[in-house]
């Protein structure tokens, strides 16, 4: 029988990249997942790839940083399929400055979209949890949801040039640790994973095509140096960068039911880079 059968479970930022390989991740295992992009295509792209898997989808199409967003998010779930057991807060993207060239928009931009968005997400769905928890305790009943959050190896070890990603990436680590506290009456395990390099369009090779992406009506610039990808390479132990499938592994071990006793943990994802 698979692990997820009949769990329902929001994505967000899962229109491709590492995002999209956790939603597959999910529904191959039985989840209903509610998939979300900035863009229709590769939402809808994610959808069609999960249907035509065997399991169920719906995409959620907008920018995660609008006030609505988290609202929206959740009442999808609960409109089509009446409940939420797992929610993975993967949107985000670096734009990277060292800290005399990062503006308040820049800034702002990385802590709206690594730590209010995720935010306002949960602070949605909290009413649901509490509802439904005190329903399955007066049955006599234990359900346990997952919430996975997505930090950085940046947001735990900081990284230069990345002040304002590694401030938002560091906030989601305290949001992980505090709602694991307050969430635990309800038996919902909180956890976070922190990704090391991970081959994505965000972290190619510059001059290898696909250098900017239009986020938010902003042109940002995507890409590593080559001779920096070198570096890390003979730093990580597994000796290469993590494919998206991956990444997306760590993220479903935490939602499994052998992870029920696992909450307020950092997982860190990074091939050994920072053991």
């Amino acid at each position: 029988m698979s692990k997820l059968a009949g769990k329902v479970a929001l994505v967000s930022g899962s229109g491709r990249g590492i995002g999209q390989a956790i939603a597959l991740k999910l529904a191959s295992e039985g989840a209903k997942v509610v998939v979300n992009d900035l863009d229709p295509v590769p939402a809808a792209e994610t959808v069609a790839a999960i249907e035509a898997a065997g399991s169920e989808a719906l995409a959620v199409v907008g920018d995660v940083t609008a006030k609505d967003f988290g609202e929206r998010f959740v009442k999808a779930a609960l409109d089509r399929w009446g409940r939420i057991d797992i929610i993975v807060n993967n949107a985000g993207y670096p734009w990277d400055g060292v800290v005399q060239k990062v503006s308040d928009e820049q800034w702002y931009a990385m802590m709206d979209v690594h730590a209010s968005a995720p935010f306002r997400v949960l602070r949605a769905a909290a009413e649901y949890f509490k509802t439904a928890a005190k329903a399955e305790k007066e049955r006599g009943e234990v359900v346990q949801r997952k919430v996975v959050n997505i930090s950085s190896i940046a947001g735990v070890n900081g990284n230069p040039g990345q002040i304002a990603y590694a401030a938002g990436k560091a906030a989601i680590v305290g949001m992980t640790k505090t709602l694991a506290k307050e969430w635990g009456r309800y038996n919902i395990n909180v956890n976070c994973v922190a990704f090391g390099w991970i081959k994505t369009r965000i972290t190619k090779p510059i001059g290898s095509g696909e250098e900017t992406a239009v986020i938010a009506g902003r042109e940002v610039k995507m890409g590593i140096q080559p001779e920096f990808i070198a570096q890390m390479e003979k730093m990580i132990p597994l000796g290469r960068g993590g494919t998206p499938e991956e990444a997306a592994g760590a993220v479903y071990l935490l939602c499994l039911p052998e992870a029920d006793y696992i909450t307020g943990e950092l997982l860190l994802a990074s091939g050994g880079f920072l053991g």
